[in-house]
């Protein structure tokens, strides 16, 4: 179960009463890699095995799926095994993510090299349907959702943490043999640098949010020749960095 109820009181107009509140049930979640490095989080326990993809990928630890061995899941334990070819590189040593407790202070970042483009209205619709999809928010509002767009083809999942989701999303496109160079991931969440090293990691050209982007996240943007849209609300947004990929003429 996805979603669990407890006990509350709700207070409205100087009335108290006791009442049932849904709220997302989420589990410390282990990925374990190679048997040596280990990564605890809090997760919803669902989609773990796109989890750990992602996750893999966004830290710069595999570049291709063959380069996973294996990935086994147990409940609320993730068990990889993968080349660690570039487990052998200072980029992989620190985590990008909130759950590793460590920004990776990434050397250098490679431009993104993609002519993908999208037009202004599906990106506006996609937010939307973004929400519309987001079932668990909408039933206890304690989950960020994220949704990875390929060639008509929309992948949405959610989690109580915006990196979770956006690993989740981003794993199962790998998983799928989407090009990411012609993806863009929406999702609900600020955009700061670790949101956007993902991203760059994985040469996804577009990142559009319906929430605000940080100074960080912008110089990486800038740096990793990405397209950056924020505050996607109702029929406007903001661009931010490479404008190119955005047509604003329809």
């Amino acid at each position: 179960m996805k979603i669990e109820e407890i006990d509350a009181i709700n207070y409205k107009n100087g009335k108290a009463k006791n009442a049932k509140e849904k709220v997302v049930k989420d589990e410390t979640i282990t990925l374990t890699i190679n048997g040596t490095i280990s990564r605890s989080l809090s997760a919803i326990e669902d989609s773990l095995k796109e989890f750990a993809v992602g996750y893999l990928f966004n830290e710069n630890m595999v570049n291709s799926m063959d380069a996973i061995k294996k990935i086994n899941v147990d409940g609320t334990q993730i068990h990889a095994e993968i080349d660690d070819t570039l487990l052998k590189t200072n980029e992989t040593v620190l985590c990008s993510d909130s759950a590793g407790g460590w920004r990776s202070k990434i050397k250098t970042v490679n431009p993104v090299e993609s002519d993908f483009q999208v037009n202004a209205s599906e990106l506006i619709s996609r937010i939307e349907e973004l929400k519309d999809n987001a079932e668990i928010w909408q039933a206890t509002g304690g989950t960020h959702v994220a949704g990875i767009v390929y060639d008509g083809q929309f992948i949405v999942k959610e989690d109580v943490s915006r990196h979770v989701a956006v690993d989740k999303v981003i794993g199962a496109a790998a998983k799928a043999g989407f090009d990411l160079s012609k993806c863009y991931v929406c999702y609900s969440g600020r955009m700061p640098a670790d949101m956007l090293i993902k991203v760059v990691r994985v040469g996804i050209p577009i990142l559009v949010s319906n929430a605000a982007p940080a100074g960080s996240g912008y110089d990486i943007a800038e740096k990793g020749n990405i397209t950056m849209v924020g505050f996607v609300r109702g029929d406007r947004f903001n661009l931010y960095t490479a404008t190119e990929r955005i047509n604003l003429d329809k």
